[in-house]
């Protein structure tokens, strides 16, 4: 076989491998060199091959993320020493690179703070150089509001910068590390392989928590870590800054875009734990939501909580008077139609509701 024949086939193994597992780009490379020994003079070949994937393996390890930065929105100052990005509003898509969160950083006198890992290690690496240009102070901290690949799947990245320092809810740490190989998948597929790929499963390397745990970040100042209950997911984290009146709810709070219900998602738990929230957070606290731009309680709680109220109350009314779930498609919601996603999503939530209400199965989803 010419040499020019086996480097063709290698392209095509390489370009034809997106699937799910490890980093499939560097395997490919391990399986062909392998295939190439049963062909005479493709020994030698093979152990360059090895050898190359070898090497591209340990630098990707060593730095986290090997390309360019993504063009990412710039991060608003929302308080001092406080920047996040606010993320797309939309579905994650190759367009946004999967950043329809929003990436939260705080700068402390020991170091800086980050709230959510990306939603893969191309975007992480671009949200690190962000936050190189505002401050020379390393990355200490890193937690992630959810079981979510938009949270979730660039932690390795911070892992390879040598963050030691990384949390999350029990139960979240446990669904992503369950659905791991599925999550990359479904993210990957969605947004694109190959800034995908190199994410590794790390939640090993988290330290969870039940209900609340306190951070020393220097200078006198304390990271609150929270949880008040399940909800939009079954696990989620809450960072509160007391010293500076910041809460970052994660998902928990949505500010202008219309809520996502997925199989795991229990909207009257979710509503119950928004109330504990509610109660619990003082009442000018400023709140950088999972979604939608920095704002105050009353925001959140009438584009999350008040949505849910309302619509628990159609459907329950929808039950009451023996309707079925093709009924729910008749709740009036265009109150709410000028939220992004209205169109992908409401028919969805209204039927996610009812199916909740009545006992029947809600599928299983992996987001």
């Amino acid at each position: 076989m010419k040499k020019s024949t086996l480097i063709s086939a290698l392209l095509i193994t390489i370009n034809s491998s997106a699937t799910f597992a490890s980093d499939v780009y560097i395997e490919s490379f391990e399986t062909y060199g392998k295939e190439m020994q049963s062909f005479p003079g493709g020994q030698e070949f093979s152990n360059s091959i090895q050898a190359y994937y070898k090497d591209v393996e340990q630098t990707q390890k060593s730095v986290g993320y090997i390309g360019k930065p993504l063009a990412l929105p710039k991060p608003i100052k929302v308080a001092e020493g406080v920047y996040t990005i606010v993320g797309s509003l939309i579905w994650h898509n190759p367009s946004n690179f999967g950043l329809n969160n929003n990436l939260t950083f705080i700068i402390f006198e020991d170091g800086v703070f980050v709230f959510n890992a990306g939603p893969n290690p191309a975007v992480a690496y671009s949200f690190h150089q962000q936050i190189k240009k505002i401050t020379d102070k390393p990355v200490k901290w890193v937690a992630v509001e959810n079981s979510q690949g938009h949270a979730y799947l660039g932690a390795s990245y911070w892992v390879d910068q040598g963050v030691k320092n990384l949390y999350s809810h029990d139960v979240a740490n446990r669904d992503f590390h369950n659905g791991y190989p599925f999550i990359k998948k479904s993210w990957g597929d969605r947004v694109g392989h190959e800034i995908t790929e190199t994410a590794r499963d790390v939640s090993d390397k988290f330290t969870t928590f039940e209900d609340k745990m306190t951070v020393d970040v220097g200078g006198g100042e304390t990271v609150q870590i929270l949880n008040f209950g399940p909800g939009h997911t079954p696990g989620s984290t809450i960072v509160y800054l007391p010293s500076r009146n910041i809460v970052l709810p994660g998902d928990l709070a949505y500010n202008h875009r219309m809520l996502a219900l997925f199989s795991y998602t229990d909207t009257q738990k979710w509503a119950k734990t928004f109330e504990k929230f509610m109660n619990t957070m003082p009442k000018d606290v400023l709140i950088i939501p999972g979604h939608g731009s920095p704002t105050n309680m009353a925001k959140v709680k009438q584009d999350t909580y008040d949505y849910l109220k309302f619509m628990h109350k159609e459907v329950k009314a929808i039950i009451e008077a023996g309707g079925g779930i093709e009924d729910t498609a008749k709740i009036d919601q265009s109150a709410y139609q000028d939220r992004p996603v209205f169109e992908q999503t409401h028919k969805n939530n209204a039927a996610h509701i009812y199916k909740e209400m009545v006992g029947e199965d809600l599928g299983q989803s992996f987001e």
